[in-house]
């Protein structure tokens, strides 16, 4: 069986007290490798390889780091096809879904924070009449912490990574323990595109131990986390003490506001998408639709057809449009909400039901499941289930919608279809929500802050605001 290792100073290395956990293919069920437990004491030689390496990447040229950054997006191109298949099979997400948006976007990343860091720029300001000149440096914090979830592996992975290398940290990363499998071949593409040993060092394990561990080290500066809000508020209570920095991108619940005067063909199709791609797995899906109720019987039946059509099966079948979940712990957990659905007065329009698959059997499937409610306030509208699951529910006001809208403790992402220019500003402007979506969901600028309000999270990710939170200013004053 194929063991994955440790990435640690351009090394693979076993975990140091040889424990291992196994990693499920969640198209079958079944045990098809098995990944490091590793502890304190791994993070602690990746931390020390990290440390190292500081000291002369941190003083490596802008053009060569950006060079290096560029060639490993070169080469999560060239290895598209293999790295997409690791990634359904490690996921359960189709392959179709890992080539056009998993793998390109990774390569995307890297390849956009090599430009980046070419036109960061310091800041300049003449104190006129003073005989003063002040200037601002950006230096790299040192070795920093980047800890991702298991939705999108390496697109996520990488999203923290770039911005921290380009910038001249160096790194300690752990991917999570569920889809480990692209982390590990990253690895080895790091050594290939010539990244110094030591620059990024890829830990195996547990949350709570080798996540933890990271965390709570005296001498990682920064930690950038993505997953859920319950592990985000432990990391702040953790890393505020230790004044570390922080970036945290958590949980989402997030509302789809349809409206009668929006273009319906086109937003039938892509809420078809924003309710069900990667299997609901995705913190920016519109798991609550709010539709106004002039068309509210139209657009459910004609959601539901559509819903019933997409085609649930093996991953890497060509025609597949819904996977497998994650994991059947997860599997279980996104069919306990379904399970409650009437006792929250809710109706099951389509779905809800478990799915076995000819051959394979033991795999995680679901139905895509679309639930009427009565009443926002019920379970299945406010907590974050993270599956194919969406509640639709009418609306007669535009306040209303809005207020719909922002009833919830997060804030990361909102979906309006309208084409009332005012209608869409003012909406804009009062959804409580860091990504406002007008006739469009998903579509992302790399150059464009990237998080949530709320419970959603704390920081912005993407563009500069990824470069900056990756260094330190150092304001300089001259008199003269």
């Amino acid at each position: 069986m194929k063991k994955i290792q440790n990435y640690i100073n351009g090394a693979f290395e076993n975990p140091i007290q040889n424990g291992w956990m196994d990693n499920y293919n969640p198209s079958t069920g079944e045990v098809y490798s098995q990944i490091p437990n590793s502890t304190q004491e791994d993070v602690e030689i990746a931390y020390q390889s990290a440390a190292k390496a500081f000291k002369t990447w941190s003083n490596t040229t802008i053009d060569e780091r950006s060079k290096i950054i560029s060639k490993i997006a070169q080469l999560i191109e060239e290895k598209l096809d293999k790295l997409a298949l690791a990634e359904s099979i490690d996921n359960g997400k189709p392959l179709s879904l890992a080539k056009t948006i998993d793998i390109p976007r990774a390569s995307s990343n890297f390849q956009f924070f090599a430009n980046a860091i070419t036109q960061f720029s310091s800041e300049a300001h003449e104190s006129v009449g003073l005989n003063a000149f002040n200037f601002t440096l950006r230096h790299p914090i040192g070795v920093v912490g980047c800890i991702s979830p298991w939705n999108l592996p390496l697109y996520l992975f990488t999203w923290k990574i770039a911005p921290a290398l380009v910038t001249g940290n160096t790194v300690v990363a752990k991917p999570s323990e569920v889809t480990p499998m692209t982390a590990y071949l990253l690895g080895k593409i790091c050594n290939e595109a010539g990244l110094p040993k030591g620059v990024l060092n890829i830990v195996h394990g547990l949350g709570h131990t080798t996540g933890q561990a990271i965390v709570a080290h005296p001498n990682i500066k920064a930690i950038s986390f993505t997953g859920g809000t319950t592990t985000g508020a432990h990391i702040a209570r953790v890393a505020a003490p230790m004044f570390k920095k922080l970036s945290l991108e958590l949980g989402g619940k997030n509302p789809n506001l349809i409206f009668a005067d929006c273009d319906y063909d086109k937003m039938l199709a892509v809420t078809l998408k924003s309710s069900f791609a990667n299997q609901g797995q995705i913190c920016l899906c519109g798991s609550r639709i709010f539709v106004e109720r002039s068309i509210y019987e139209k657009f459910k039946t004609d959601f539901i057809a559509k819903t019933k059509a997409l085609k649930i099966g093996n991953p890497l079948a060509e025609d597949t449009n819904i996977g497998a979940l994650v994991s059947k712990a997860h599997l279980e957990k996104v069919k306990s909400y379904i399970d409650i659905a009437e006792q929250e007065g809710g109706t099951i329009l389509a779905g809800g039901n478990y799915v076995t698959i000819k051959g394979f059997e033991n795999g995680y499937y679901l139905e895509p499941t679309i639930i009427e409610i009565k009443n926002s306030n019920c379970r299945l509208n406010q907590e974050e289930i993270f599956g194919p699951v969406v509640t639709i529910m009418p609306f007669d006001t535009d306040e209303e919608a809005l207020q719909l809208a922002n009833g919830v403790r997060y804030g990361l992402s909102s979906t309006v279809w309208t084409n009332n220019l005012n209608r869409s500003m003012h909406l804009a402007k009062y959804l409580e929500a860091g990504i406002v979506w007008i006739n469009t969901w998903l579509m992302r600028d790399l150059r464009t802050p990237f998080g949530g309000m709320k419970d959603s999270g704390v920081g912005r990710e993407g563009g500069f605001e990824a470069l900056r939170f990756f260094t330190e200013p150092k304001n300089v004053c001259i008199k003269y």
